[in-house]
């Protein structure tokens, strides 16, 4: 049977206690106005604070609160992938606990999404963060992955975004492509916009990110861009450059056959013979590794059973 649920609210949280208890009031009330089927969905990433028996104290009294607790800290992807499972909205919203997003930016979130929308991001245009630590290096970052993916957004690091259900649900998230998700749509064909949201100081609680994180965005990205762009088609990034490494390597080692026999030059002390070997077995290699990563693909598609995380207790659902 179809759910009424019209909108899913999905927060990941990691040792939140102090935030929770506000966060859910402000958004119940955002929510309440808006008349619509709800539901909130707090996925518990393993906090070793009063996180989840605050949850559960708000799960008890109000049954539109839907709770899923971790064994341990998985990671914000691992939290919002759970929290994608078990949504039953059209319409799916992410936030953070932390209460830097703000709940009353979701009307408009969803009105622009009924504008034709498959994903509607927030952009924190005045962000209220320190500027060296968490600004310079998400600034650098986001312009860097608009240009690597061809989506161009000027803050991937926000949370609050609004999605159709039929879009998120189709991915498959592992390691940190929780900031990702909007380039991540783009081989769906999801269409995708960008607003300015407000964001707030954080009161309670510590920041769980900081700049040393940067290097694993960069690298995040090099991933992104070929899930989008060769996720189906492997042999065609170790396919050309090993082709092009055994071709040059294959040259190298005729030209120094052609010497050797047509014009009696030594060849065993020239470098250029090492490098040519060197050039051919990497080439051969890299064809190899395409073969294999197009039988895996064609595997991955055959079994995705498996989750990226262990559930030890959920509530309302």
């Amino acid at each position: 049977m179809k759910s009424d649920t019209y909108i899913s609210i999905v927060i990941p949280a990691y040792n939140e206690e102090d935030n929770i208890p506000i966060l859910y009031e402000k958004l119940k009330g955002v929510l309440e106005r808006l008349g619509r089927e709800y539901e909130i969905i707090f996925v518990d990433d393993g906090s070793v604070d009063r996180t989840w028996e605050r949850l559960k104290d708000i799960a008890e009294k109000d049954q539109r609160v839907k709770l899923i607790r971790f064994r341990k800290n998985y990671g914000q992807t691992a939290a919002m992938y759970a929290g994608f499972q078990h949504v039953s909205g059209e319409v799916v919203i992410t936030m953070d606990a932390d209460l830097q997003n703000d709940p009353e930016d979701i009307p408009m979130l969803l009105q622009k999404l009924e504008e034709g929308y498959d994903i509607v991001s927030g952009w924190r245009k005045d962000r209220k963060d320190p500027f060296l630590s968490r600004k310079l290096p998400s600034m650098i970052a986001n312009w860097i992955i608009s240009k690597v993916t061809g989506v161009e957004l000027h803050d991937y690091g926000c949370t609050l975004k609004a999605y159709r259900a039929d879009i998120i649900k189709r991915l498959e998230l592992y390691g940190d492509m929780h900031r990702f998700l909007p380039a991540l749509t783009k081989r769906l064909g999801a269409k995708i916009t960008e607003i300015p949201v407000r964001h707030h100081p954080r009161l309670y609680g510590k920041s769980k990110y900081g700049i040393g994180r940067t290097v694993r965005v960069i690298l995040d990205i090099f991933l992104v861009k070929f899930l989008n762009e060769y996720i189906n088609k492997p042999m065609y990034v170790f396919g050309t450059v090993g082709f092009a490494l055994l071709s040059l390597g294959l040259l190298m080692l005729f030209y120094l056959v052609f010497i050797k026999l047509f014009l009696d030059e030594e060849i065993g002390r020239r470098p250029l013979l090492i490098l040519s070997v060197l050039f051919t077995l990497a080439g051969i290699q890299l064809l190899s590794t395409g073969i294999i990563a197009e039988l895996l693909v064609r595997i991955y598609y055959r079994t995705k059973e498996d989750k990226p995380f262990v559930v030890e207790e959920k509530v309302n659902l």
